[in-house]
């Protein structure tokens, strides 16, 4: 999971670089990334709890 993020923040600076931090791919691909934070803190926080 961690090279997922690692690859959709490259990606998002990528996108955020060409097309400016309102484009709409930007912000599907920032949301995309967002996901990907959320579900390996929330695996974190099952370890840890468990």
């Amino acid at each position: 999971m961690r090279q997922q993020i690692e690859i959709k923040r490259k990606q998002l600076f990528e996108y955020a670089a060409n097309y400016g931090i309102n484009s709409q791919l930007t912000i599907k691909c920032s949301q995309e990334l967002d996901l990907l934070l959320n579900r390996l803190d929330q695996n974190l926080y099952h370890i840890q709890s468990a």
